[in-house]
């Protein structure tokens, strides 16, 4: 493992506490802005969806840009939104900031991924993906249930001022430390989009956004879910969210190690049923403290092991599109996030937080049908025989 590799998984750190420090601080948005906690929660559709508009719109404008360059610029961008939402005095302003801030987002985490991969070679792929979304990892690990701990001291603008901080460091440490890398050959918007038309992107881009509205939309209210399922509020919410994060920690890394060893499609499919399967149990699960730390843990290794082997599954499938293909990818990432903080929102306000473990689980199982029903049709193609015409 280089320290360039590490850097950059630290710049992935920066920005991934940036998006998912919210959950963490709901009530203090709520209480200090004077908003629901689940209008406090659409801050995480804001920063979501910009990211998700804006990922191919930035990669275009910064196509030429050298990779090391755009690591560096999009960190600072970070870091500005950041402090944006730390300085904020109205709540119009708290959303401006996530804005940018998502933008800095977008424009991360798709290079320093191809920038990762760069300096492996094609049998470690894996690895190199899970080196970087580690990053994101010890975002959820630390940052959110710091983001926590720190709320309750701090308030959520303490919290954003460090989250900046740190995005500012990142960015100095990829200046001095990691090399310049050549851009790729340049690609118009219109060009980024001709990708959708490939049948295998479509499918990539719908398992993406269901796997993930499924996930977040339980996860964005996992501090009330905790709640009404198992009575818990203040410190010991902060621990089970630490479980959570040590678990994303680990399934992280199992999930690069398994797709070197096993391929990238048989690890995808295991850990999406897994997920599936902890999300319909948690309304069981989440009935004592005890069983709350295994479901939250069980939940995000599986989660959490999902990033390197589909992230891998793209690359191999998408061939000379590949990185157009991770590009559209992490956009299909945050719009499933955006829309989960509506659906978990209108959730919240409607039926109540103790359905939402099911609804996520009926939603990842919709992106899971369309992932083996793709699988099988690209089995049976390639198992039929070729067609002589001579």
């Amino acid at each position: 493992m280089s320290a360039r590799t590490i850097l950059l998984a630290a710049g992935a750190f920066a920005v991934g506490t940036s998006a998912y420090v919210v959950a963490g601080v709901l009530p203090e948005i709520s209480a200090e802005t004077g908003v629901s906690v689940g209008a406090a929660g659409q801050l995480a559709t804001a920063f979501s969806l910009a990211y998700a508009i804006g990922a191919p719109i930035v990669a275009t404008v910064a196509g030429r840009w050298d990779r090391r360059t755009l690591l560096v610029a999009a960190l600072l961008t970070a870091a500005v939104g950041n402090a944006i939402t730390a300085l904020a005095p109205t709540y119009p302003l708290l959303f401006a900031g996530r804005i940018v801030a998502a933008l800095g987002a977008a424009a991360y985490t798709p290079a320093a991924t191809m920038v990762a991969t760069s300096f492996y070679p094609p049998e470690h792929r894996g690895r190199a993906v899970s080196i970087v979304f580690g990053g994101l990892t010890v975002a959820l690990a630390l940052g959110v249930p710091a983001g926590s701990i720190l709320g309750a001291s701090l308030g959520f603008r303490g919290v954003f001022a460090l989250v900046a901080a740190a995005g500012l460091v990142a960015a100095v440490g990829v200046q001095l430390l990691v090399p310049a890398v050549a851009a790729p050959p340049h690609v118009t918007l219109r060009e980024r989009f001709s990708v959708i038309r490939d049948r295998t992107v479509q499918t990539v881009l719908v398992v993406t956004v269901f796997g993930v509205l499924g996930v977040m939309s339980v996860y964005t209210y996992v501090v009330p879910l905790l709640a009404a399922y198992t009575g818990v509020t203040g410190p010991l919410t902060s621990a089970l969210l630490l479980v959570y994060g040590v678990g994303a920690l680990i399934g992280n890394n199992l999930g690069g190690r398994a797709t070197d060893r096993f391929g990238a499609r048989r690890t995808v499919l295991v850990v999406l049923s897994a997920t599936i399967l902890a999300l319909a149990t948690l309304p069981l699960t989440l009935s004592t403290v005890p069983g709350a730390a295994l479901a939250l843990f069980v939940w995000s290794v599986a989660t959490w092991a999902f990033n390197p082997p589909f992230q891998s599954l793209i690359l191999e499938v998408a061939g000379e599109q590949g990185a157009l293909a991770l590009s559209l990818n992490a956009s299909a990432i945050y719009f499933g996030a955006g829309l989960s903080g509506v659906v978990g929102g209108l959730v919240v306000s409607g039926p109540g937080v103790a359905v939402l473990p099911i609804v996520g689980a009926a939603l990842g199982l919709v992106g899971g049908a369309v992932f083996v029903a793709s699988s099988r049709s690209r089995a049976r193609v390639e198992r039929e025989p070729a067609v002589s015409l001579g």
